[in-house]
């Protein structure tokens, strides 16, 4: 008898080989080792919502569900712990109508699951093809504005305070690359939070359970519980910077940089998360110790700025120390009070901004911000209606003569010229009072006092041509915020020879062939300075 194994003999399958009485026990061991994986998925997820304090016991929460397979396996583990923590549980679903009859069946998948869990189901939706058109922004900012405006009406309308969303560990390293990319700082970088508030409506917040699960996990969680999900196919499309993120760059890095780059990238987000937060919070206490001239009860001990070790007595109004304060905490005060007139604070603003106090930057057409000393930012609405049409005529018929206009006052005086020597260059009256010398002949009997209007152009002295007369104040540094209200001197003709701020027109400089001269004054009405012209004696 040949033994077992031999030639010409096939082992029996092992299968064959274990008693009928053993199979029931293999099928009960292996539905236990399922059920012991879902109580691991479960504890994960019950301890991440505990630990960030995400949901009260007894709490409403509002689950936004795509019918994706990150939503279904949150809609699906928030159910299963519902009992126990007894939370009341409304889903809800946005149908951005892209896709379709897909769009459509996604949505009838939500309803049919929320019905089979006798949960509330509150469906909705927007074209929001439609929508990003008219925005002129892209479909992804479009969805998103939609998409949170709906469930901050929905959660409104049912009393709910929290709204569930899906976000996972791979959506966490696919942002950092998407905003790295974009250029964001540190606030950028860290990525979501555990808890935000919603955009559409900040007395409601946003919670992300899954936020320390990885997609595989979500997706092996949701074929061994069975829980039916859709695939959008838009996901994997490579039109959008985020799917070529996810499909082409993560991959390449994984594969030939770093196979541990998801751990790494977490682990960098909570570092710059953690330190941006501390840096925001330093700005914050910066900008609370000025707001009404003396520091904040919450200081007590000193604060180390610099090389310096200040008291909180010292924290007053003489805390106007801005250029001291670390160079992240200058950045992040500036960047929160440009937040609070709801701009977007690029790097390019708020190094504008830092660099150069007193200056006025243009944000956009007909808005300025201008931070003090201090490290104060203000913004100035200035429309383009706002050039002052107001204008003066003088006439220059007599020897001398006096005018005011636009907050100043102007004196003049023409003389003979007998011979040629350049005048000294002077300032009469006070350091806000300016002397200045012309050709009489050029400028003819009239001048024409007047603001800056658009298209005007000057040659000031030394430059070989004209050039326009915004160039010229960007060029000198004159803040846009006062060149509005700079004053200058035409001819009849309508060439400006004298720019308050900038040097005489070239083509009205005194020359060896001048024969009468413009003496010409101009100073500031609040200088109280009435005294003539002083005359200059020629040798």
């Amino acid at each position: 008898m040949p033994r077992f194994g031999a030639p010409g003999i096939a082992p029996a399958p092992r299968s064959e080989l274990r008693p009928r009485s053993a199979i029931p026990l293999l099928a009960r061991g292996a539905k236990t080792k399922q059920a012991v994986r879902v109580s691991e998925f479960l504890q994960r997820v019950e301890n991440d919502v505990r630990q960030r304090c995400l949901l009260a016991r007894g709490q409403k929460i509002l689950v936004a569900v795509s019918g994706g397979v990150d939503s279904m396996v949150l809609l699906q583990a928030l159910d299963a712990l519902a009992k126990k923590h007894f939370w009341k549980i409304t889903v809800a679903h946005f149908n951005h109508r892209l896709r379709g009859r897909a769009s459509a069946a996604d949505a009838e998948l939500v309803r049919q699951t929320a019905g089979r869990r006798r949960l509330q189901f509150v469906g909705g939706g927007a074209d929001v093809k439609r929508h990003a058109a008219q925005s002129k922004i892209s479909l992804e900012m479009a969805g998103r504005k939609l998409r949170h405006e709906f469930l901050a009406r929905v959660a409104r309308g049912h009393r709910i305070s929290t709204i569930a969303l899906a976000h996972h560990a791979d959506d966490q390293v696919e942002l950092f690359f998407l905003r790295l990319l974009r250029g964001a700082g540190g606030e950028g970088l860290a990525g979501m939070k555990w808890r935000s508030p919603s955009p559409a409506d900040k007395q409601i917040s946003l919670v992300r359970p899954l936020l320390d699960i990885s997609k595989a996990e979500l997706l092996a969680y949701a074929r061994a519980n069975g829980i039916s999900f859709r695939d959008d196919a838009t996901n994997f499309s490579t039109d959008f910077l985020r799917n070529r993120i996810r499909h082409e760059l993560l991959p390449l890095l994984r594969r030939e940089y770093q196979p541990g780059l998801d751990r790494i990238v977490l682990r960098l987000m909570d570092i710059v998360g953690a330190e941006s937060e501390f840096v925001s919070a330093a700005a914050t206490d910066f900008r609370g110790s000025r707001s009404d001239g003396a520091p904040t009860k919450s200081r007590k001990r000193p604060i180390e700025i610099g090389h310096r070790r200040l008291a909180p007595a010292q924290l007053g109004p003489s805390f106007v120390i801005f250029n001291e304060l670390p160079l992240a905490v200058q950045r992040k005060v500036i960047q929160q009070q440009l937040a609070g007139f709801g701009l977007l604070a690029d790097f390019e603003l708020i190094e504008q901004l830092r660099a150069a106090p007193g200056k006025a930057v243009s944000v956009c057409a007909g808005l300025t911000v201008a931070r003090d000393a201090a490290g104060k930012v203000s913004c100035r609405e200035q429309l383009a209606s706002e050039f002052n049409p107001a204008e003066l005529s003088l006439k220059l018929s007599g020897k001398q003569g006096r005018a005011e206009f636009g907050g100043r006052k102007f004196l003049w005086r023409v003389e003979l010229r007998k011979g040629f020597q350049l005048p000294p260059k002077q300032r009469a009256g006070g350091p806000l009072t300016f002397q200045e010398f012309f050709d009489a002949e050029k400028i003819a009997g009239e001048i024409t006092l007047r603001h800056w209007r658009p298209g005007d152009r000057f040659q000031p002295i030394g430059l070989t041509s004209e050039a326009k007369l915004q160039d010229l104040f960007v060029n000198a540094k004159i803040p846009a915020a006062l060149r509005r209200g700079l004053i200058l001197a035409a001819t009849a003709a309508g060439a400006i020879f004298w720019v308050e701020g900038l040097r005489i027109g070239e083509q009205f400089k005194l020359t060896p062939l001048t024969r009468r001269m413009l003496v010409w004054q101009a100073c500031v009405l609040n200088q109280r300075n009435d005294a003539k012209v002083p005359r200059r004696k020629d040798s």
